[in-house]
């Protein structure tokens, strides 16, 4: 198969090209490099069955070309793989343009392109944030869906265009719900937030809210081994699945203590108070993941177990 990949430099995108490469298949990609990092595809660049495009695709003819281009290289994809967005929440909170122009337009511009193309499946990574707050277990069925933030609701527009698209060109559409993703080369998030403070060996570890914010973690290693898992099984026009750990999710204050505890024992914590650690944060939320389990795919890690398996390997790869 030949897959081509958005965001393809990005956290996610760079291990879902790495797996697809493993797996023997073509994987081509665009990225723009504004949060995602070149030398994320290092282990990619060593295959030849892997291409990259260095583009913005906020605009159609951007896009087009950039899938042109693949085409050309390749042949024409079998599946669009979507992740280009903005994921820096509080960047997207202060200046809205950014996850218009990252998240909403990137959206418009690559189905300008599988239409121009003919490419006839997406999937694509959209986000808890679109349920917005809600005290009840979020399910994909939940509504009225009303998110708190731009990047809720610029994935969530997302998400009806992609829809449309459905109808009208479309021949399959796989719409993934993510939690937290941890693991390594984070370009943003916590735990790196973490890390590189105590890095520059302040007095105390600063940590936004009271601690109490508790969301499941999902290390991105099973992410994308349900994301492979629900292309490869769901089989309707429109799928749409929450992917999360099982159980409970996992504190600020839990993670904050594990990372002092594995860079700088004895750190004091500093929290500054609060439910909530930037306005469009959502403090806390409950994810059912029943459907996804239905198809057939579980979890091995908690979300406890995949936040301490993140600090690891980045704490690590930062000792390098």
């Amino acid at each position: 198969m030949h897959h081509f990949v958005t965001g393809v430099a990005g956290f996610i995108g760079s291990h879902l090209a790495d797996r697809l490469l493993e797996g023997g298949d073509r994987v081509s990609g665009v990225d723009d490099l504004s949060l995602g990092r070149s030398k994320h595809l290092d282990h990619a660049r060593i295959s030849p069955k892997f291409y990259f495009v260095e583009r913005d695709v906020s605009r159609p003819e951007r896009a087009i070309e950039s899938l042109h281009a693949a085409l050309e290289w390749g042949g024409l994809p079998d599946i669009i793989w979507h992740l280009a967005a903005n994921s820096d929440i509080p960047a997207g909170t202060a200046d809205a343009s950014i996850d218009f122009r990252r998240t909403l337009q990137t959206t418009f511009a690559i189905l300008e392109a599988a239409k121009a193309e003919g490419v006839k499946k997406i999937a694509f990574a959209s986000t808890s944030a679109v349920y917005g707050e809600r005290a009840d277990l979020l399910t994909e069925n939940s509504g009225p869906l009303l998110p708190i933030s731009n990047y809720g609701a610029t994935k969530l527009a997302s998400e009806a265009l992609l829809s449309a698209a459905a109808e009208l060109f479309l021949e399959r559409l796989w719409i993934f719900r993510f939690p937290n993703v941890v693991g390594l080369r984070p370009t943003h998030g916590a735990i790196l937030d973490f890390i590189r403070r105590l890095a520059s060996r302040p007095a105390s570890l600063t940590v936004l809210g009271d601690g109490s914010q508790t969301k499941p973690y999902l290390h991105v290693s099973e992410l994308i081994a349900a994301m492979m898992f629900i292309v490869a099984h769901a089989t309707d026009r429109r799928n749409v699945f929450n992917i999360g750990p099982n159980g409970a999710g996992t504190s600020v204050a839990f993670m904050a203590k594990q990372v002092v505890a594995r860079t700088l024992p004895g750190t004091p914590i500093a929290y500054t108070g609060g439910d909530r650690g930037w306005v469009g944060d959502v403090p806390r939320f409950r994810y059912s993941t029943e459907r996804l389990a239905r198809l057939g795919w579980q979890p091995l890690l908690s979300s406890d177990e995949a936040v301490i398996r993140a600090i690891d390997e980045i704490v690590s790869s930062c000792s390098r």
